[in-house]
């Protein structure tokens, strides 16, 4: 087919992004955060490749079928683009981001809960390497995305840690879902002499150790950006 010229510069171009995004996004976590410096360029770099990176994963299982890959991508998308958005509100309100990209929250949720039940009704209980019980907590939390949209929708707006924490656990869940797909999910093809160790779970527990520091710190932390405060003079 003509359209198979494609596929080999568009696994290139997947795999080049989504290493950037990985490198990125870890030099975003682990900088001083903050609307400037570091932080700020890291992040603007892990935004734009892990969009390219999930948006190619969703294109190119239009060569090689792959659900998971397809849904996974699709959710990606929904999650950077409404961090990013949360990140640069001035008052917290609702974007044309949000009301824009709601479809594809409601889309990855469907298609995880469909998953699910393929996987239940499969005789080993995996559909596409993935538990019945995997696609859930997926689904699950993809619609726990959607209710939090809907949220913001009937508030109206958010107040700044709320903002902060909307930002913080999109852009670390869809950091999760690009570690997880390369370490775990493609193991066999990118680290073959460590197939099965238990190794290959430490960026995947580490990103999920990092989203609960960060989310208990912006929770009840009160100066949880650590930036020196000085007192009024009374």
């Amino acid at each position: 087919m003509p359209t198979d010229i494609l596929f080999p510069p568009l696994l290139v171009a997947h795999i080049a992004m989504g290493a950037a995004a990985l490198v990125s996004g870890l030099v975003a976590m682990a900088s001083r955060k903050g609307a400037t410096g570091l932080h700020e360029r890291a992040g603007q770099i892990y935004f734009g490749t892990m969009i390219g990176m999930a948006a190619s994963a969703v294109l190119l299982t239009s060569w090689e079928p792959d659900r998971l890959s397809m849904t996974a991508g699709i959710w990606t998308i929904y999650l950077v683009l409404t961090s990013w958005s949360a990140a640069r509100s001035k008052n917290g309100a609702a974007g044309p981001i949000e009301k824009a990209s709601l479809p594809l929250a409601l889309l990855a949720t469907a298609l995880f809960l469909d998953g699910g039940i393929a996987a239940y009704r499969a005789p080993d209980g995996n559909f596409q390497s993935m538990s019945h019980v995997g696609f859930w907590v997926f689904g699950g939390l993809a619609a726990l995305s959607v209710v939090f949209d809907l949220y913001l929708f009937w508030r109206g707006k958010l107040q700044p840690r709320q903002r902060t924490a909307r930002h913080l656990w999109r852009m670390v869940t869809a950091y999760f879902l690009a570690a997880t797909s390369l370490f775990l999910g493609q193991q066999d093809d990118v680290f073959p002499f460590m197939q099965g160790s238990p190794i290959l779970l430490i960026p995947s527990l580490a990103t999920l150790a990092y989203l609960v520091y960060w989310a208990m710190r912006v929770r009840f932390v009160r100066n949880w950006m650590g930036v020196p405060t000085t007192r009024k003079a009374t």
